[in-house]
This record gives structure tokens, sequence and C-alpha cells, in this order.
């Protein structure tokens, strides 16, 4: 069910975004009067879904859900129409146009983009407002996993700060320390203040531990402690639900060893994996003692419950006239998180391609239960993902004919057909290379995991 809402999620998100994009382009045709032959939403190879004509344009939806286009009459796109490229121009056709309007139809998906980006973030600030956990709230500091005690750390050191610059959100120092490359990091372990450096080789490895699954390595989560925690949802079969645990229930010890955090009933669990112990559980306030084997993979097989109110979360309402610029920031800033995130990939030290993932990476960031404010916070980011993406300067996205578009406005002179013919189809042929490298990352992150 967890996939499915996912992937739901994704799919809605996706479905938003490909229609109104394309809408960009097809109100500027529209307002140039350029003939629109198609507007689709996914691709139709073969048949349609769906499909009805209203005037010139057929209206549609295709049933490979990889993204949508429209067709406008004389332009070299994904249909390659050679033959009525062959035809005398028309005046209603794209090619027969002037350069600037050609210009405007084809930034129009782009520019819907990232308009939508910032109206999406303007709504969630003034709806929900921004919710978020202050890094100097987490009082049981840290978690730290191999990368990070590899540097220095350990559990329950508290973050305070990074190059000395005081870290406001706990859930912004992996990024931090990911896209803006500090030197070293300021915590306080056992109410003293330390400092380590970050080595050179650290977001190299952090990302090489990321490639091999869907999401950023989380290197550093919240420290809970054990009393806070009760046994949530108990999956079928797994050995929690055979040695009778119930929903509510909270594990007091296990073999008479009682813990402080989480994180060492985890530690535990994981250092004595498919041996079996005795518990003794606080069921509504009486005590139950069960023989309970732990799981080959260190688990029980139940999902653990955190009692609310545990940290103290800060949250920033806006009004809808403060909403405006606090969300067009918000779409700055995400802009410029995704633009560092995207240099990465091209820096040989951090070999981040082997992080780029595919539809499966895509779908998994959203959450596992259906929530709105997640779901729209996600739908504006990959709006901006998506116009940096169309506007590279690839042949086959609008990037590529942007560029062709700038230097006959430039030198004055209109590539010709034959060769926009051919730079369509190298173009055509990079991007379905980069689809097939990056949704066979996934394929072996899955088989990886398996």
């Amino acid at each position: 069910m967890e996939i499915l809402i996912k992937v739901s999620q994704f799919l809605l998100s996706l479905s938003i975004l490909v229609v109104l994009h394309e809408l960009g382009h097809f109100v500027f045709a529209k307002l140039f009067k350029t003939r629109v032959e198609k507007f689709y939403m996914f691709f139709n190879p073969g048949f349609s879904l769906f499909k009805y004509k209203k005037g010139e344009t057929e209206y549609g939806i295709g049933w490979i859900p990889l993204g949508g286009y429209v067709k406008i009459s004389g332009m070299i796109d994904e249909s390659m129409d050679k033959e009525q490229m062959a035809l005398p121009p028309e005046p209603y056709e794209f090619r027969s146009k002037p350069a600037y309007q050609r210009l405007l139809i084809m930034v129009g998906g782009v520019l819907v983009n990232f308009v939508l980006a910032f109206v999406i973030y303007i709504a969630v600030l003034f709806a929900w407002g921004d919710e978020y956990l202050p890094a100097e709230n987490v009082k049981y500091g840290y978690v730290c996993d191999s990368l990070a005690q590899s540097i220095g750390l350990q559990n329950g050191d508290k973050i305070l700060e990074l190059d000395n610059q005081k870290v406001e959100r706990f859930s912004q120092i992996v990024p931090d320390i990911l896209l803006n490359d500090p030197q070293s990091i300021q915590f306080l372990r056992n109410n003293k203040q330390l400092s380590v450096d970050i080595p050179s080789t650290f977001i190299a490895d952090l990302l090489a531990r990321s490639s091999k699954g869907f999401s950023l390595s989380p290197v550093l989560d919240i420290r809970y402690p054990y009393s806070a925690i009760s046994i949530g949802k108990v999956a079928k079969d797994s050995p929690a639900k055979i040695a009778g645990l119930l929903e509510g229930d909270k594990i007091v010890s296990i073999d008479s060893i009682r813990f402080e955090y989480y994180d060492q009933f985890q530690d535990f669990s994981a250092a004595n994996k498919g041996k079996s112990v005795v518990a003794i559980i606080d069921r509504a306030g009486k005590e139950v003692v069960l023989n309970l084997t732990i799981g080959e993979d260190g688990k029980y097989g139940f999902y653990p419950a955190m009692e609310a109110g545990v940290f103290e979360y800060a949250t920033l309402k806006y009004t809808f006239a403060e909403s405006i610029p606090a969300g067009f920031n918000k779409g700055i800033d995400k802009l410029g998180s995704y633009l560092k995130q995207f240099k990465l990939i091209f820096s040989s030290e951090t070999k981040a391609y082997k992080s780029i993932g595919g539809f499966g990476t895509i779908a998994s960031i959203f959450p596992g239960v259906w929530n709105w404010q997640a779901f729209w916070n996600l739908t504006a980011f990959l709006s901006i993902i998506l116009a940096i993406m169309n506007i590279l300067p690839i042949p086959a996205l609008d990037g590529g004919h942007v560029m062709f578009l700038m230097y006959e406005i430039i030198t004055g002179r209109k590539p010709g057909d034959k060769f926009m013919e051919y730079a369509q189809i190298t173009g055509m042929v990079l991007l379905f290379g980069l689809l097939i490298f990056a949704n066979g990352n996934d394929l072996w992150k899955w088989i990886s995991n398996m």
C-alpha cells in the first residue's frame, strides 16, 4: 500500500507538471496564431487512451506516463514529421513566425514551471506555514552512522555550527555539508564544545553510499529517548506478530537489559540477530512476558511509534501578503540548491553521476502516506527540476531549440531544416541514453537491496 501511495502521488504530480508545462507552449503558440495539431498528456505511440478533437487541435491522454507533448505545425520535434517539413511553409506554421515569437513559444513551458513553483510555495506557506525542527531543539543529540563516526562524531553529539556559522534547522545539516562544502563541524559533547574537520573525501563517500539506495544517506539522524517509543503497526508473519506483540505495547527490557535511547535498542538487536530473547512488555500498564526471536535482519517486524511532544518544533505563520515574498524566497533557495546539486554531477571527485536516479528515485521521495503539504512542496520542487532540465541546451529539449533560436537572432542566419532534423535525432539519442542510464541505476539499486 505504501508503494501504491508513493506511485499515485508521483503520477499525479507528474501529470500536473506536464499538462501545465505543455500549456505554456500551447498558450504562446495560440497567442501568435500558430497551429497546434496535438496536445497530449503522456505519450501515445500506436494508440491513445482518450482523445477528442476541437477545432484544429486533438487533445488526448497517452498510455506511457513519461511526459507529454504539444505538436506544433511546422516545427521539427519528437514527431519527426518530415512530410510536413518538405512542403512550402504556411503562415500558421511555427517556422514562418518571427524568431522572437518562436523563442517565446519554446520558453513558454519553462516559464510556467518556474511561475508554478513560486505560486505553490506561496500557497503552501499561506495554508500551512513553515514547520521545522530547530537544530538546537534536538536535545538528545544525533545518531551518527559509520561515515559520520569516521570523522570523529559520536552518538549523542549535538551539532551547533558549520564553519562557526549557527545551524538553524536539523533538516539542513546534511544538505549544507553536501552543497556548501564547509570545512568543519562544531558540536557539543558532554557539555563541552568541540570541533572536527570535514575531510575532502567526505562528500564523495556520502554520495557513494547514497548511490546504493533511493535517497541521500542520512548520516545523521535524530536520537530518540527509548521511553518515548512504542509498538506501531506490526507486520504480518513477522517475529513480533508471532511472539504476540500488539500495537501500543512498550518493550520495557530484553533479557533484563533496559535502554536509554532507541538506537541502543537497535544496536542490541543487530548484534543479536536470529537469537531468542525474553522481553518484558508494558501493555496498558500491565506487565507481560514474551519469548521473542529477533529476525535474521536484526529487526522484529514492527514500525516504531513515537509519543507526541518529545521535541519542540518551530512554526512560522504567514499572512497572504507575507507569504508572497516568503514563497518567492523559498523558490529562489530551492532553485539555488538544485543548481548546486546539478553541479556535483560534473565533478570527477564526487562521482555524483552514480547517484542519478530515474522514475523510481523520484517516486521514492514522496511520503508513504498521503500528505497534501508534502505533496505540494515536492511538486513545486519537481517543477523547478523540470524547468532546469528542459532549458538545458540539448537538441530535442526546449533549451536546444532556444539555443538555435538565439544563434539565429544574433547572426541573422537560420539553421537549415536538415541540420535541425539531425540535431533533433542526436538530442533524442542522448535523452534516451540518459533515461536508460538513470532508470538502470534504479534497477541496480532495487536488485542490490533485495
